[in-house]
């Protein structure tokens, strides 16, 4: 997960909370915390991350696509957090 961007493993993390969330709905939930979020920066990064197999895509419809966690994105977060906690765990 190091050769993600941030943006990008925040995508993961908001993809991980939501069941089978379309574009829409991620851009919704992700703008909430960092601000609005246009479809340029969005999608793209949505791309990178389906063609690096930490997301699989699908078809709710013929216009709508969700997106869902993959094994290796669930994996790499596991990892992610054990990693965060060797380093921060003295604050909790």
């Amino acid at each position: 997960m190091f050769e993600l961007t941030g943006f990008q493993r925040d995508l993961l993390y908001v993809i991980a909370g939501a069941e089978r969330p379309s574009g829409q709905e991620i851009k919704e939930m992700i703008s909430r915390d960092v601000g609005e979020v246009n479809h340029g920066r969005l999608y793209p990064n949505l791309d990178a991350l389906v063609e690096q197999g930490y997301v699989n895509k699908g078809q709710h419809d013929r216009r709508t696509n969700f997106y869902e966690m993959s094994e290796k994105g669930r994996e790499s977060i596991l990892a992610r957090r054990d990693w965060e906690d060797q380093h921060v765990g003295f604050l909790g």
